[in-house]
């Protein structure tokens, strides 16, 4: 199987050949028994068979249905292994069956570029049941997630992701470690949720609107890109400079100006 199919395009598939860096993610994630682990996107399993061996108790999403019979053929006698053959963007990852009721899941996966941002905002919904996350991304992909203020790949997902979790890229990747190789660089990112999170927001869903209408209009001041939600007087009253631009506002901004409207629409 592992010579005879060929990596969809739709699907974003790339394989991850490199033994090394197998080895390099498995010591990272370091899976053991007691632990409950979602892995996304198995693929030919390189991993899977890793996190098996661990004797943690894995549910893994698999969209390719050829895939997925090659992962149930090699797998399904492992009593810990359980495969669901389904679109994780459509996946109720509450309904899976937890190991017990303290456990939070631990989730792992080889992202396709195509659905990086909308399965970490899905996963965000659900961060109540997450204790960890490792995922391969694109570099730049990556680079955003860890952006600051004041640079050019601060955006929506950095500020969305840093409100949710920690997060540091743990490993790079060339593209000669997957087949077919990639033309760009990818990391491996570790999240892990906050406690607490590091500012309060009464209506995180409203911060996520804010900060989406904001960097749709990145080249425009952020008076004029929040134009239809705030004015010239709420941005005195938020001691917050108009003139600015939407990467030049930190998270305890956006924070400050989500509480803000919050309070306003009562």
């Amino acid at each position: 199987m592992n010579n005879t199919h060929t990596p969809r395009k739709r699907f974003g598939q790339n394989f991850l050949i490199d033994n090394n860096i197998i080895a390099a993610i498995v010591a990272t994630i370091n899976p053991t028994a007691e632990q409950h682990i979602l892995e996304i996107g198995p693929g030919l399993g390189v991993l899977t068979q890793h996190l098996i061996d661990s004797k943690a108790k894995i549910d893994a999403v698999e969209i390719d249905r050829d895939l997925a019979q090659h992962l149930e053929s090699r797998f399904s006698k492992c009593p810990n292994f359980t495969l669901h053959c389904q679109d994780i963007l459509k996946f109720a990852i509450r309904d899976l069956k937890l190991k017990n009721k303290t456990t939070k899941l631990r989730v792992v996966g080889n992202l396709p570029y195509n659905i990086s941002t909308p399965l970490l905002f899905k996963l965000f919904a659900d961060i109540d049941l997450i204790s960890d996350m490792f995922f391969m991304l694109q570099h730049e992909v990556a680079l955003r997630l860890a952006a600051k203020p004041n640079s050019k790949e601060y955006g929506r997902m950095s500020i969305m992701a840093q409100y949710f979790c920690d997060m540091d890229i743990v490993i790079n990747v060339p593209p000669s470690a997957f087949d077919p190789a990639p033309k760009v660089n990818s990391s491996v990112v570790r999240f892990v949720p906050h406690a607490q999170p590091t500012v309060k927001v009464t209506d995180h869903d409203l911060l996520q609107r804010l900060v989406t209408q904001a960097f749709s209009q990145r080249r425009k001041t952020i008076a004029n890109a929040l134009k239809a939600s705030l004015t010239q007087n709420d941005f005195i009253a938020l001691q917050i400079d108009p003139r600015l631009r939407p990467e030049n506002l930190s998270l305890t901004d956006y924070a400050n100006i989500a509480n803000y409207l919050a309070a306003l629409q009562g």
